[in-house]
């Protein structure tokens, strides 16, 4: 990773302020915010996500972008996403291949050379060197490659 990367500028809707990487970006309209997907969850699934972010944070800048159900994760693009529930952090990441393993309860293509891995951590250790490897790929998908 290019330790030059930076954030593009992004558009921001003047009607409800989110914040997007493409002008005019379709949209539900709406602000949420990070701290109110972490109100009120289970400790274990905090610690699953701090844990999630902390492993992003070590492959460069990103943004935070809630939505009304989930965290999503962005560079250039949204790479990931997740919400804390009761069963642990439930997510995808976006991959340029298709990877199969049974770690990803479901794979699904999403748009020319990228496919969407549907995820449920349920404890810090399954943060290990291949998921990490996982979310490395997602984040280079986030700056653009296919």
């Amino acid at each position: 990773m290019s330790a030059e990367r930076k954030l593009p500028a992004y558009w921001f809707c003047p009607e409800c302020g989110r914040k997007f990487a493409k002008a005019k970006q379709r949209h539900i309209h709406g602000s949420w915010t990070v701290e109110e997907h972490l109100a009120d969850r289970p400790g274990s699934s905090l610690e699953v996500y701090e844990r999630f972010v902390d492993r992003l944070a070590t492959f460069g800048p990103f943004e935070y972008a809630p939505t009304k159900n989930q965290i999503g994760f962005q560079t250039i693009r949204i790479f990931a996403a997740v919400r804390i529930t009761d069963r642990g952090l439930q997510g995808y990441l976006d991959l340029a291949r298709k990877e199969e393993s049974s770690r990803f309860h479901h794979v699904a293509p999403f748009a020319a050379g990228l496919w969407l891995h549907h995820f449920v951590l349920r404890d810090p250790s399954e943060l290990d060197e291949e998921f990490t490897r996982w979310m490395s790929e997602s984040v280079e998908v986030g700056w653009g490659a296919r």
